[in-house]
């Protein structure tokens, strides 16, 4: 309802004039309004796109756009309606092409520029994805350097994928796979050859005994040590030490 006040203009008196004589040409904004809304279906669309780049007919339109030839002959008479195209007859055969118009001419540079900020606007998005992805890569490649770094740290103890996975807040397949991706085979593997090393190295170089360097590579029995050890390098840990 109109209150009858005098709105508080942030802009020049003539300039406000200028608006408001523009404004009261209500005919002029539905004219603009009808030819937005006789686009507003993007098969029309892509037959006026089409039409400003060439001239078909009929049975041409309808077969580059896989459609009836009827539903095409409708499309093209809103287009035509609007001023939008124009057709010429040839023979028996019709055939449409964007009418050579100002109005045809900016809907058409309107249409492509929206189109090429579309496609601008997915390629950056398809980017930043990728960056992104790269990003939670690197992350949680250096995340897997450091379970290897705390494994190897912690050789003396039996930690569980479940445990790794709440100290690293990665999800246990996730953190397996690329485990294996990253050293080229699995978690308990891997770790086993640096304990069969270490301890390899504590047989050769302490007098410690074969109890007490299977509780330092993490094995609680020692003929379960014995039995990796051989495994690993084809003979026990005492033969080892007494040939080193």
């Amino acid at each position: 309802m109109h209150t009858g006040k005098i709105p508080h203009h942030h802009t020049q008196g003539r300039e406000i004039e200028h608006l408001s004589l523009q404004l009261n040409k209500v005919e002029d904004f539905e004219t603009v309004s009808e030819v937005f809304k006789q686009l507003g279906d993007s098969t029309r669309v892509r037959i006026f796109w089409l039409l400003c780049h060439c001239e078909e007919c009929v049975a041409d339109i309808a077969a580059l756009l896989d459609m009836s030839s009827p539903a095409v002959s409708h499309h093209l008479r809103v287009l035509k309606n609007c001023k939008l195209i124009s057709s010429t007859r040839s023979g028996k055969e019709v055939y449409y092409k964007a009418s050579d118009n100002k109005q045809s001419q900016l809907m058409h540079q309107m249409i492509e520029q929206v189109m090429e900020i579309s496609c601008l606007d997915d390629i950056l998005k398809s980017h930043e994805e990728y960056e992104n992805n790269i990003s939670s890569s690197q992350e949680q490649i250096l995340n897997i350097h450091k379970v290897h770094d705390y494994l190897t740290n912690h050789l003396d103890e039996r930690i569980t994928i479940e445990e790794l996975s709440r100290k690293f807040l990665m999800n246990p397949t996730t953190l397996k796979s690329l485990f294996k991706e990253t050293y080229g085979d699995s978690i308990a593997s891997h770790i086993k050859e640096h304990r069969m090393e270490y301890a390899s190295t504590l047989l050769t170089s302490t007098d410690l005994s074969l109890n007490e360097i299977s509780r330092n590579v993490g094995y609680e029995s020692q003929s379960k040590f014995s039995s990796a050890f051989k495994e690993t390098f084809g003979m026990l840990p005492s033969e080892y030490r007494k040939n080193n």
